[in-house]
């Protein structure tokens, strides 16, 4: 594996101990005739809210007492609006899920924490679908047809605020990689972007997930309207790789950079995350993580993600509790240089 600091935020998860002790009766009970809203962070049709409403799709068939799930969109500041809205104003009693994008739970950290409205190490995580690659997509109209072309010229990208990947990303590749893309922010998710990107207002977009582009846009790799440019990733994507797509890590030359862009990263490992706020009690998290659990393995729901092309490749809460935890304790003035890669 690449990544030393992957390695260091996985070497105590295994040791990491679960809530193991057993929900009282009247726990499963709860979700009897009860209602869980799912906060989505996105607009609708974009890959993340494609993922939250599969899920929700089987969940509940795990959950005792089968309660319905409905699904709210909640999109803005790059799923920071439905962060805050799960720590400040969500019910506190199981009855409330969020799904936000990965840059939303590292904001805080590469941003300014004094001033979020939310603390990611507090929330009590379900668990992840997926570990993803995230790509640069360009329009095959582009004179940029490589990311050597675009160490070389600007090429215009679109996207959303900050916190979201498709602008940080956008920013990393310039201040660690000599990319020289000017970064239009204001599109209000990737959907929007890619109907940019269609009408010829941007060339493409950076920090896209590689299984977005796939349920999204199959048609564009059908027909060689795009070319893909670089993936980012701690590990490469086997098929990027046999397609010829290089990795970040071919561009970046500099130890201290590498580990800037690690730290930038290791956010892709909890890739679709799920959380319910803090104070939920914790045999209601338990609950809903065994409920994940099992999730993820049913046949039914991996066949409706297989249908959907959603690559599969789940953490559960527990470990991924111990990854945030270990990534908001990291050394300040690795925080420091990463904070400055993803900014203007």
């Amino acid at each position: 594996m690449r990544s030393d600091l992957l390695r260091g935020l996985l070497a105590g998860i295994a040791a990491a101990s679960a809530m193991t002790a057993a929900a009282p009766t009247t726990a499963a009970d709860f979700y009897a005739g009860k209602t869980i809203d799912f906060i989505i962070g996105s607009n609708p049709g974009g890959g993340y809210d494609v993922y939250a409403r599969a899920l929700a799709r089987h969940i509940v068939k795990h959950i005792p007492g089968n309660p319905q799930i409905i699904a709210k969109n909640m999109p803005g500041a790059g799923s920071g609006k439905a962060a805050s809205y799960m720590q400040t104003l969500a019910a506190k009693d199981g009855t409330v899920l969020g799904a936000v994008f990965p840059g939303a739970l590292m904001e805080p950290l590469l941003g300014d924490r004094s001033k979020a409205q939310y603390d990611p190490p507090k929330f009590q995580y379900i668990g992840t679908a997926d570990s993803g690659t995230r790509i640069c997509a360009i329009w095959h109209g582009s004179q940029t047809k490589s990311f050597e072309d675009a160490q070389k010229r600007k090429t215009v990208l679109g996207a959303s605020q900050a916190g979201g990947s498709s602008r940080d990303y956008g920013y990393m590749h310039n201040n660690l990689n000599g990319a020289k893309f000017d970064v239009i922010s204001g599109y209000k998710g990737s959907v929007d972007i890619m109907l940019a990107v269609e009408r010829g207002e941007v060339d493409g977009m950076c920090g896209y997930d590689w299984s977005s582009l796939r349920t999204q846009r199959a048609h564009w790799l059908r027909d060689k309207k795009i070319n893909i440019i670089v993936q980012v990733a701690l590990e490469p994507h086997e098929e990027l790789t046999k397609m010829g797509v290089p990795t970040i890590w071919k561009f970046i030359k500099n130890e201290e950079d590498k580990k800037v862009a690690e730290l930038i990263v290791t956010q892709q490992v909890f890739g679709r995350p799920y959380f319910v706020p803090a104070g939920t009690p914790p045999e209601r998290v338990k609950i809903l993580r065994d409920a994940f659990d099992k999730t993820v393995k049913d046949p039914a729901f991996l066949e409706d993600a297989k249908k959907h092309r959603l690559d599969i490749e789940a953490l559960g809460g527990a470990k991924m509790q111990k990854m945030i935890e270990d990534l908001y304790a990291t050394p300040a003035n690795l925080v420091e240089r990463a904070k400055a890669a993803v900014k203007p």
